[in-house]
């Protein structure tokens, strides 16, 4: 089977240091059919400092794709990454969710037509989590001991899974549901992400959109796949984002939900007539 080409799109905003260590991460990985594709929702000139200081170091094309600061737009960022992605598989990545070196490879070898997959985080805690930013550690190199001595330590949930585990069809086993997918660690081919008009925009301010799309996603046919011990990421401790906004996000989404809704009102497709014209 040939494995597809894969664009990762990795959402940042005002937090340089967590994103050095996802770009360092993504710099280890053992697959090379790939180009990265910065999604910055407004960040300062610091971040674009750090895209810019990884150059050389990437063995593939590294993208800066900023928009300016006009509040929480991680639906435009992304999509507007998207319409820069030259190739035929999407991985979308936060910017402070670090990578395993075979993060990528897995993603391309559990990518199947119809499907999308769904990742899952390994989540470290705030003591931790500034360990690693302030002394720059390599944690996505790190072997099975280092882990099991921090998860002794309660300075992580669980032990990142060093290689894929084979689970087959029982990835398959809850094609419809939606809830707990999140853009953080999702795949999902090209064509089906343009086919739903990929993020409605209309949501503004953190939270719900994700589940849109894959709300919508399922309707034009795509089911979900289980990335569980596969395509993990390690994920780094963080306030949580300010959620003002998110009654407005919760009854948008209630609305798609009692409808038949395929496509993002608000979507990719503006970005394309642009990029094509």
């Amino acid at each position: 089977m040939t494995l597809p080409s894969i664009s990762v799109i990795v959402t940042t905003y005002n937090w340089p240091q967590a994103l050095a260590r996802v770009l360092n991460g993504l710099c280890a990985q053992d697959y090379q059919q790939v180009e990265v594709i910065v999604a910055d929702d407004g960040s300062k000139d610091d971040t674009a400092d750090v895209v810019n200081s990884f150059r050389d170091k990437f063995s593939f094309p590294l993208i800066h794709c900023w928009q300016p600061d006009e509040g929480f737009q991680a639906a435009m960022c992304r999509n507007k990454a998207v319409s820069k992605a030259k190739n035929e598989y999407l991985i979308f990545l936060d910017g402070d969710c670090v990578p395993l070196p075979h993060f990528v490879g897995n993603h391309a070898r559990l990518a199947e037509r119809g499907w999308f997959v769904a990742g899952n985080r390994i989540l470290l805690n705030e003591s931790f989590t500034k360990e690693v930013l302030n002394k720059q550690l390599a944690i996505e190199q790190w072997k099975a001991n280092r882990w099991l001595i921090a998860r002794l330590f309660a300075k992580c949930n669980r032990i990142p899974t060093r290689y894929d585990m084979p689970l087959g069809n029982l990835r398959k086993l809850s094609p419809q549901k939606w809830q707990g997918v999140k853009t953080c660690n999702l795949g999902v081919w090209r064509d089906d992400f343009i086919a739903v008009n990929g993020l409605d925009e209309n949501y503004v301010g953190w939270g719900l959109e994700d589940s849109d799309l894959i709300v919508r996603l399922q309707r034009h046919g795509v089911k979900r796949k289980l990335g569980k011990f596969s395509v993990e990421v390690l994920h780094l401790w963080h306030p949580n984002n300010d959620r003002t906004n998110l009654s407005n996000n919760e009854k948008q989404f209630s609305q798609v939900l009692s409808s038949s809704q395929v496509k993002a009102q608000k979507g990719i497709d503006q970005y394309l007539i642009y990029d094509n014209s």
